[in-house]
C-alpha cells in the first residue's frame, strides 16, 4: 500500500522544526569549545550638560535637584558649569554642589568668575546690555567647543531658571533623533522657550501656530523657528559641526542676542529646530523687565515653585547643597488662618508648603465636615434653613458641604472676636497664588492704613458676579475697589469689627451659603428677599483688583474636587449633588468681563508690573 505525499506546507513545517531542534541554542555551539556569552547592551550616549547661572542662588537648590533627578547614568554625563557677575552667593552654591557631586559624574568643568559683580554698562541685574549678550555667547560657544573636544554625543544646555521636573527629559529628547530639539517648558503665562514666527529683522512674530502648541491642543514634536534656554544638540549629526553661538555668522545683521544668533546659525547650516510638547517636561520663569530687582527675581522663582505644586509634587532641593531654613511671618496681620478638612490631607500639605515657600506663618483650622451631620445635629446647633433657598444655577437646596463651609468660616470669625484680632487673613485650601502675592498684599494693607480706610472685609480672591458695570475704585488707594456681588471665599482679610458684624447678624436663624451671605451683609445681593432677612447690612466690603489668588481648578478640569458642590442635600442624604460635577456654573472660571464693565479706573502699584510681555 503506497503512502500519500505530505502537503507542501506540512513538509516545510516539519523541515523547519528539524532545523530548530538540530540548531545550537543561543550561546552554545555544536561542541563545548564553541560556547559563548551573550553580547552586552550598548552604553548610553555621552552627554555634556552645560549650566549657565548668574544671580541664581535662590533657585539653585531646586534647579540642581532637578538635574540630579534626571533618569540617566551619571557616569555617562559630564558637567560644564559657568557663573559670572554675581551680586549673590551663586558661586558658593555651585562650588559646594560640584565638590559634592564630582565623584558621581563622568567629568566636571568649572568656570567661575567672582569679579566684577556687574557689567560696566548695565543698569541693574536684569538689564541685558550688548556686553552681557556677548559674554553669554562666548560661554555657550566654550561649552559647545568643550563637548566637541570630549567627543560627547550630545550637549544639553540648561539655563538655571529652567526646572526639568520630568526625570525622563533627557532620554525622551534623545529619542526624538533631531539635531536641535527642546522640551516645551510651562510658565504662568503664554510664555515658553520657543517661537513659531520671526520677522525679517529677527524679532518675535505672533502666529496662529503658537497657541495650540503652547496649550497642548496639538501634541508632538514640531518644527519651529527658534528654541532657547533648554535644548539638546546631537553632535553626531554632520550639520552640527556648522553650529555656533560666537562669533555670529558673517551674514548676521539681526539683534545682538544669543538665542537669535544661534537660530540664525541653525538656519544657515540647514538645521531645523524642534520643540516637543509630548509630555510635561518642566517649568521656566517668565522674563522680568530690565528695571526689575533681585527681589523680583526671587519672588518670580517662588511663584514657579507654587505653580509646580498645583498639580505636581514640590520641587525638592538638592541634597548636596546647604539650604537655609526660612523665617516665617504673618505679613503684618494678627493671624493667618488656613481652613482645611482633615480628610483632605493632600490639600493641607500643599497649602502649608506654598505658604512656607512664601515665608508665611499660618494657623490650621480644621474645617467642619458637613458630610458627617444629620438633621437632628443641625437642629441642635440652632440652625434653621431658609425653606425657599435655591441655588441660583441648579435650583437645588443648600448642601451639607455648603453648611460645613459656612460653619468653618463662622468658627474663624468667632476666634477672631474671642482673641480680639484686629485684622486677619483667611485662606481656603484650594487656591493658587499670583506672582508677588505677599509683597502686593502687604503693600495694599500699608496703603489702606496710611489712608485710614474704614474696612471690614477685603476679598483677595473671588468670582465677580456683577459684570454689567465697573466697580468703584477707592480714591487714593491703588489696586482696590468697592466690592459688588461676588462669589467664593477663597481668601479674604477680615477686621475685628467685620467679624463682629457677621456674628451679630445671627446667620444661623436663616442659613445661606457663606458666599451668598457676605454680599447680603454689604447690601449687594441681587435677590431682595435675602436682603430683607437681615436688618443691618453695613459690612464695608472691598476687593483687591486685580485679584491675588485664584482657584487651583475649575469645574470640569482634571483634579477638580468640590466639597460644597459635590455633596448631598442638607436634609436628604439620598439626594446627591454629584450630578453637577462637570457642569456646575458656580465653580466655573470667571467669564471674560466686557470692556465697558472692567475696573479700568483702578490705579496700580509698581510691584505687579515687574514682568515683561508674555512673548
Amino acid at each position: 500500500m503506497s503512502r500519500r505525499p505530505l502537503p507542501f506546507a506540512a513538509a516545510l513545517g516539519l523541515a523547519l522544526g528539524l532545523v530548530l531542534v538540530l540548531a545550537p541554542a543561543p550561546g552554545r555551539g555544536y561542541f563545548p569549545e564553541e560556547r559563548w556569552a551573550e553580547e552586552s547592551s550598548l552604553l548610553q550616549p555621552r552627554v555634556l550638560v552645560a549650566i549657565l547661572a548668574r544671580n541664581s542662588a535662590h533657585g539653585l537648590p531646586a534647579f540642581l535637584g532637578c538635574v540630579e533627578a534626571l533618569n540617566y547614568p551619571k557616569d555617562r554625563v559630564g558637567l560644564w558649569v559657568a557663573t559670572d557677575h554675581n551680586v549673590d552667593n551663586t558661586t558658593a552654591v555651585l562650588r559646594e554642589w560640584l565638590s559634592n557631586v564630582q565623584g558621581l559624574y563622568h567629568s566636571v568643568e568649572w568656570r567661575p568668575m567672582d569679579q566684577p559683580k556687574s557689567y560696566a554698562d548695565e543698569t541693574g541685574p536684569k538689564h541685558w546690555p550688548d556686553s552681557r549678550y556677548e559674554y553669554v555667547m562666548k560661554l555657550r560657544q566654550a561649552a559647545l567647543k568643550s563637548a566637541r573636544e570630549r567627543w560627547a554625543d550630545y550637549i544639553l544646555f540648561v539655563d538655571a531658571d529652567n526646572y526639568l521636573t520630568n526625570p525622563n527629559t533627557l532620554t525622551l529628547l534623545i529619542a526624538e533623533n533631531k539635531t536641535v530639539v527642546s522640551p516645551m517648558l510651562d510658565s504662568r503665562s503664554a510664555y515658553s522657550n520657543f517661537w513659531c514666527g520671526m520677522t525679517a529683522e529677527g524679532y518675535y512674530k505672533r502666529t496662529p501656530a503658537y497657541p495650540p502648541i503652547r496649550k497642548r491642543d496639538r501634541l508632538g514634536c514640531f518644527p519651529v523657528v527658534m528654541v532657547h534656554s533648554t535644548m539638546l544638540i546631537d553632535l553626531r549629526k554632520e550639520a552640527s559641526n556648522q553650529l555656533a553661538f560666537y562669533p555670529p555668522h558673517p551674514d548676521y545683521t539681526w539683534s545682538f542676542d544669543d538665542i537669535i544668533v544661534f537660530a540664525f546659525s541653525c538656519r544657515q547650516a540647514g538645521v531645523q529646530m524642534y520643540i516637543s510638547n509630548k509630555e510635561l517636561f518642566g517649568f521656566l520663569q517668565v522674563p522680568l523687565k530690565s528695571s526689575s530687582t533681585m527681589q523680583d527675581e526671587v519672588d518670580s522663582f517662588i511663584h514657579v515653585q507654587l505653580e509646580v505644586m498645583v498639580n505636581h509634587p514640590p520641587m525638592e532641593p538638592s541634597k548636596y547643597v546647604s539650604v537655609r531654613p526660612k523665617s516665617l511671618d504673618k505679613m503684618g496681620f494678627d493671624e493667618v488662618f488656613l481652613i482645611n478638612l482633615k480628610r483632605r490631607r493632600t490639600r493641607r500639605m500643599r497649602m502649608l508648603r506654598t505658604l512656607y515657600e512664601q515665608e508665611i506663618a499660618s494657623e490650621v483650622v480644621d474645617a467642619v465636615d458637613g458630610r458627617a451631620f444629620n438633621s437632628s445635629e443641625i437642629k441642635a446647633l440652632g440652625i434653621r434653613m431658609l425653606a425657599d433657598y435655591q441655588d441660583p444655577y441648579s435650583g437645588r437646596p443648600l448642601t451639607k458641604g455648603e453648611l460645613g463651609c459656612f460653619l468653618s468660616h463662622y468658627n474663624v470669625w468667632k476666634e477672631i472676636v474671642e482673641r480680639g484680632l484686629k485684622k486677619s487673613v483667611v485662606f481656603e485650601d484650594d487656591l493658587r497664588f499670583e506672582i508677588f502675592f505677599k509683597r502686593r498684599l502687604m503693600y495694599l494693607m500699608k496703603e489702606m492704613e496710611k489712608a485710614k480706610l474704614d474696612w471690614d472685609l477685603i476679598y483677595i480672591g473671588r468670582k465677580r458676579m456683577q459684570v454689567d458695570h465697573p466697580e468703584r475704585a477707592v480714591p487714593g488707594i491703588r489696586n482696590l475697589v468697592e466690592a459688588d456681588y461676588s462669589y467664593w471665599t477663597l481668601a479674604y482679610a477680615l477686621s475685628l469689627q467685620g467679624a463682629m458684624k457677621l456674628i451679630d447678624a445671627k446667620p444661623f436663624d436663616k442659613m445661606l451659603p457663606v458666599d451668598e451671605f457676605l454680599p447680603v451683609m454689604y447690601g449687594k445681593h441681587p435677590v431682595p428677599k435675602y436682603l430683607e432677612l437681615f436688618e443691618k447690612r453695613d459690612l464695608k466690603a472691598f476687593s483687591v483688583e486685580p485679584l491675588l489668588v485664584y482657584p487651583t481648578h475649575y469645574t470640569g478640569e482634571a483634579g477638580y474636587v468640590s466639597d460644597t458642590e459635590t455633596s448631598t442635600v442638607w436634609n436628604n442624604e439620598k439626594q446627591k449633588t454629584d450630578w453637577d460635577r462637570a457642569k456646575s456654573q458656580k465653580t466655573r472660571e470667571q467669564v471674560k468681563i466686557r470692556e465697558a464693565a472692567q475696573n479700568l479706573d483702578v490705579s496700580h502699584s509698581p510691584i505687579g508690573s515687574a514682568s515683561r510681555d508674555e512673548l
